[in-house]
């Protein structure tokens, strides 16, 4: 199981690291000045999730419903770091980032929540950076 999950981690990971040379169209300013790629990537990083909804699907205790709202403002603040990174090192640190929060989660889900989590999380990112 280990290996699936850890499998499914470095997929994304190198998925994300080349969605950086994907074109994201030609912003332009009303001056006619493109207008910086950061905030497409601000954006791209962002992840929201509703955490009653995920406590609900999950079907989490008030301490896991806690302890995974810290992990996941924890994971996003990790992803929001990431808006200024290019090049190579982005698909590392991208997949850092996912191998910190998967084990964050471990911790403190079972088996099939964490399961459902992770097939949530790789859902949302592939559909983000799309």
């Amino acid at each position: 199981m280990k290996k699936i999950v850890l499998t499914l981690v470095a997929a994304m990971a190198f998925t994300l690291s080349f969605a950086e040379t994907k074109s994201y169209g030609a912003d332009k300013s009303a001056e006619g000045n493109d207008v910086s790629l950061v905030n497409n990537y601000d954006t791209r990083f962002v992840i929201n999730c509703d955490i009653r909804r995920l406590a609900v699907l999950l079907d989490l205790d008030e301490w896991q419903t806690e302890v995974v709202e810290a992990s996941l403002n924890s994971f996003n603040n990790d992803m929001r770091s990431l808006s200024a990174v290019r090049g190579p090192q982005l698909g590392y640190q991208i997949h850092q980032a996912l191998k910190k929060g998967a084990y964050q989660m471990h911790r403190v889900l079972n088996e099939q929540q964490f399961n459902t989590y992770m097939r949530l999380l790789l859902l949302t990112l592939r559909n983000q950076m799309h």
